[in-house]
């Protein structure tokens, strides 16, 4: 028979520093930082006061986070509003912050985006065909686009298929 190791509980000072490193490189949100929190095991009560100390010292700001995570899921993985939106959600970020971190994408990078999106996809596509059409309107409408700009960017699509221009 094995025996058990005795797993001592984790030192919450230990912890603290470990994921201040962490906010340190890259923006983390409360809800993920929680959830770290509760995979190492810490007790509530250590968990709450780490928290707390990392929003104190400014490693955790979820206003930060949202802007951040915004303008990259846009400029990086060309996902639109809607998408974005409910990753945000999903992250348990408040509505009104959501709301400042969709305005401070600039709209240039959120047509560029939806361009890029669009013209990836419709390069498998004969525009021609109107269930193909329907295919990338759907497409971009998965990514988070809204439903008038992904209209425009199909149509735009197809006059540059069949003008024979280069899609970007």
């Amino acid at each position: 028979m094995r025996k058990r190791k005795t797993e001592k509980a984790p030192d919450p000072e230990a912890v603290m520093v470990r994921l201040a490193g962490l906010c340190a490189r890259s923006e983390q949100c409360e809800a993920d930082i929680r959830k770290k929190l509760l995979t190492a095991r810490i007790q509530a009560a250590d968990a709450e006061k780490i928290v707390e100390r990392l929003r104190a010292d400014g490693f955790i700001n979820d206003a930060r986070f949202a802007g951040s995570y915004a303008r990259d899921k846009v400029r990086f993985s060309a996902w639109g509003r809607n998408k974005v939106r409910l990753g945000l959600m999903a992250k348990r970020i408040p509505s009104e912050i959501i709301d400042e971190a969709l305005a401070s994408v600039e709209r240039k990078d959120y047509i560029e985006a939806l361009l890029r999106a669009a013209a990836a996809k419709s390069r498998t596509l004969d525009l021609e065909d109107f269930d193909d059409r329907a295919r990338l309107y759907r497409h971009l409408l998965s990514r988070g686009f809204e439903s008038g700009l992904a209209s425009k960017a199909v149509a735009r699509m197809r006059t540059i298929a069949r003008d024979g221009m280069d899609c970007q």
